[in-house]
């Protein structure tokens, strides 16, 4: 019971702290607009754009998504052994997503984006397997 509200806070904690994170890196990109910073507005630099925003968008539903969990485990009574790999992918692909779309266009190479986008596709990965444990656990308990 107590892992279970531990797990609970966790993801609670991640998820608005995230959310807070995603939400000023919006606010910072949209002041890259209205300063017309042109590291971010030149028109060689859309690459950049493109993975900055996901970076942003990503980051924000994959908050909520942890927020859902949090919500999910309660609301269920899920008290399954698995929960702490489906926490785990989660909170991976919290991470691992948006700072691949980031660190992908912090050097652009000829209109590609950088090595780090490398994290992005990984993170999917354990998102969708998460995701995939986590349904499989939820339609058991029926």
């Amino acid at each position: 019971m107590k892992d279970r509200q531990n797990l609970v806070r966790r993801h609670l904690c991640w998820g608005w702290g995230g959310l807070l994170v995603f939400l000023l890196m919006g606010l910072g990109l949209e002041l890259l607009h209205g300063f017309k910073v042109s590291a971010y507005l030149a028109a060689d630099q859309e690459t950049r754009r493109f993975l900055w925003v996901l970076a942003h968008a990503h980051g924000a539903l994959l908050s909520l998504v942890n927020i859902a969990f949090a919500v999910t485990i309660p609301a269920m009574n899920l008290d399954a052994q698995r929960l702490p790999l489906i926490s785990l992918g989660l909170l991976a692909a919290l991470i691992l997503i948006p700072a691949g779309f980031f660190t992908g266009g912090l050097a652009i190479y000829q209109g590609d984006p950088g090595a780090g986008i490398a994290m992005a596709p990984l993170g999917a990965c354990v998102l969708i397997l998460s995701t995939a444990v986590l349904l499989r656990i939820l339609l058991r308990g029926r």
